[in-house]
């Protein structure tokens, strides 16, 4: 019988290999976490040091292979134009629209096609149903009851070579009601470039010249027409202002006609403006962050750059953090960096994977900059309308070394600045597809050097890695591995018990969608200011908070069903599914907030747990999770973020709404991130931490 029984008996089944390697994860949860935060932080730390030079991925460009035949000629057609628009701007006649008719004019004057762009104001209202459209309502000035026009001036060359299905943007903004001299440098600079390709054979690709009337924002003219360009919007003529009439013939053609070319290969939005500074060279600032961290290829200011440094001598710049430049601890870190290249390159020549301190501190302080205005999801110039329409553009600005009223440093600076934009074009006009080769996910830390997607996302994963296995151990109480583990996770889900932490979080995040929407309303009241409108919202979102609580229940009042490890479980696996997601829409933005948000996620638990283990133990939690909280408050972060990127000078209670009303009217991806992930983890997280 004892055989028999043997004979019987099944052998059990060996566990595969994926759910040992789990369990001992959750196991072994805290060390994981530590590990891996570690190893986050330090892998962000690194990326200046992971940078890759920047290289032209597409062949056909070429940027330089042709020597630019922009030349003096052409600079004296801009200064004509810059003398004409002065003398009229010393007649008082920039008013109406004498500076678009002699724009038009001029473009006719040379073969082109001009017509006259009207477009209407908007105010910056809130709306929660017009994220990530392209239908912007961005102007951030308000014209109340009256209907204000802007009046943007086009001109469209075709190409001789071309068969009019793709063009090439130029857009030169400017303060229609009050041209200041670097305006009219810009349209006079915009004017030659546009005279000159009139006349030259190896066009393939159209020129579409757009003079931005910026009165009402640079951004709102350009998005304008290019909503009329793609989604064509007929106005009646009684509309038109007295003083735009009789301006519709020009030449025998009607001016008020609205003309297309071919489809936008590329963008480029150029100006002058005047550096408060004085410098040895002539310099060159690059923008290129549109909504919602999106970027152009990379190839198209892989050539901008090549063409402005190794042809024309500009010095090159893109944003970075002043305030990282002279901070101590990254220099620190830097000549830590440093000395252990050279260590390294002492004990194999071979080894070389350093850089020095000061590049390194320039690199973080450029690396962050870049990621925070990617973060912030609006755009830094006017080029970020075409990105909506998936367009690559750049703006680029021209500052030279020298005062803007000498007239020698004029003919020098717009040759040259010239011959920039004529040998981009160039580049652009032999492209036969799309910009398709380079990067769309990057971030800059050197006008020469830039982090993949494929980098930088290492630190992110690193950092959320430990919020699954956390929640996992937490959810199984950790004590319970392999087969065990999973018998007490039938059993945990059988209880049900998890549902009512799920409530709870489900509440939270009602709550923050019901306060994410109060500004909508809070606008709506006239004569407020910033920090009446900020008082108004925390007051409005509290109480609706207590309401809830009184309604749905609050977790304190169930603590025997709301155990706060299950609590903490379902919270952190929500706010794993809401950095994912955030990933994938804005990285910079999930890079961010796991920073702050991870850390706090990880070490919360409620006070009366700390009060027991050991004296270290105590004093470290009792110090941290305070720091934290406060951290990963949304306002103080935001304060934060926004102090050290723009300076802290100002910051007041307003800053906060101020902030929010800018994520807002941008339609940035942000604002729902703030208000649907970050702000209810850290309302979940005091809970936990005042849990009895």
């Amino acid at each position: 019988m004892p055989a028999e029984e043997d004979q019987t008996k099944q052998p059990r089944p060996r566990p595969r290999l994926i759910v040992l390697i789990a369990s001992y994860l959750v196991s072994h949860s805290s060390i994981f976490s530590v590990v891996c935060c570690i190893a986050g932080l330090i892998a962000i730390l690194l990326l200046p040091v992971l940078a890759k030079n920047t290289y032209i991925s597409e062949n056909a460009l070429m940027p330089g292979s042709a020597n630019p035949v922009f030349s003096g000629q052409d600079v004296s057609e801009a200064i004509r134009l810059v003398k004409d628009i002065t003398e009229m701007r010393k007649m008082g006649k920039t008013t109406g629209i004498e500076i678009q008719r002699l724009i038009v004019q001029r473009m006719a004057d040379v073969g082109g096609e001009a017509y006259y762009h009207k477009f209407q104001s908007q105010s910056n209202q809130f709306h929660p149903l017009r994220f990530f459209s392209c239908d912007s309502n961005l102007v951030l000035t308000k014209s109340g009851s009256n209907t204000s026009y802007g009046l943007n001036t086009v001109g469209i060359i075709h190409a001789p070579h071309g068969d009019g299905k793709e063009a090439i943007v130029l857009v030169t903004p400017y303060n229609g009601e009050n041209v200041e001299l670097n305006d009219a440098l810009s349209l006079g600079l915009g004017f030659s470039i546009f005279s000159h390709l009139s006349h030259v054979s190896w066009l393939a690709k159209d020129i579409v010249w757009l003079a931005a009337d910026a009165r009402y924002g640079e951004y709102s003219s350009v998005s304008a027409w290019l909503k009329d360009y793609h989604n064509p919007v007929f106005f009646s003529s009684e509309n038109v202002d007295a003083n735009m009439q009789n301006t519709n013939m020009l030449n025998g053609r009607n001016a008020d006609v609205f003309k297309r070319a071919g489809t936008m290969a590329a963008a480029l939005v150029f100006k002058i403006t005047e550096k408060m500074e004085r410098d040895s060279r002539d310099s060159l600032n690059i923008y290129a962050e549109a909504s919602n961290g999106q970027m152009p290829n990379l190839d198209l200011i892989n050539v901008v750059h090549y063409l402005a440094v190794h042809r024309q001598g500009f010095r090159v710049t893109i944003g970075k953090i002043v305030y990282l430049v002279n901070s101590a601890w990254l220099n620190l870190v830097g000549q830590i960096l440093e000395w252990s290249n050279k260590l390294a390159k002492s004990l194999n020549p071979k080894w070389n994977f350093g850089i020095l301190s000061a590049d390194y501190v320039e690199g973080v302080a450029t690396l962050a900059s870049s990621m925070y205005y990617q973060a912030l999801g609006v755009p830094t110039g006017s080029h970020g309308a075409f990105r909506d329409y998936q367009v690559d553009a750049i703006t680029f600005t021209f500052s030279p070394r020298f005062y803007l009223n000498n007239e020698n440093v004029q003919s020098s600076f717009l040759l040259r600045g010239g011959r920039l934009i004529e040998g981009t074009i160039r580049s652009v006009n032999n492209l036969l597809e799309k910009f398709h080769q380079s990067f769309f996910l990057y971030m800059m830390t050197a006008p020469n050097k830039f982090v993949s997607v494929g980098v930088y996302m290492i630190g992110f994963a690193l950092l959320a890695l430990p919020l699954p296995v956390v929640a996992a151990a937490l959810f199984l109480n950790q004590k319970a591995t392999g087969t065990a583990g999973i018998q007490e996770a039938k059993i945990a889900f059988q209880s049900w018990k998890w549902l009512h932490a799920a409530r709870v979080v489900l509440m939270i995040h009602l709550w923050a969608l019901i306060a994410s929407l109060m500004p909508y309303f809070i606008s709506q009241i006239s004569n407020l200011t910033a920090t009446e409108s900020m008082l108004l919202w925390v007051v409005g979102s509290i109480s609706i908070l207590l309401v809830l609580y009184m309604t749905l229940g609050s977790p304190y009042s169930r603590s025997g069903d709301v155990e706060w490890q299950t609590l903490k479980a379902v919270m952190i696996a929500s706010v794993t599914i809401g950095l994912g997601l955030m990933s994938i829409i804005n990285f910079a933005t999930a890079q961010i907030g796991a920073l702050l948000i991870v850390p706090l996620c990880l070490l919360v638990r409620p006070l009366k747990r700390h009060m027991q283990g050991a004296l270290s133990l105590r004093v470290l939690s009792l110090v941290c999770n305070p720091i934290l909280v406060v951290i990963g408050f949304p306002p103080a972060a935001l304060v934060l973020v926004k102090g050290f990127s723009e300076g802290f000078g100002g910051v007041s209670i307003g800053t906060v709404w101020e902030v929010a009303e800018f994520l807002w009217a941008w339609n940035s991806a942000t604002y729902l991130y703030v208000f649907l992930v970050h702000l209810p983890c850290w309302v979940l997280c005091i809970q936990i931490l005042f849990h009895p």
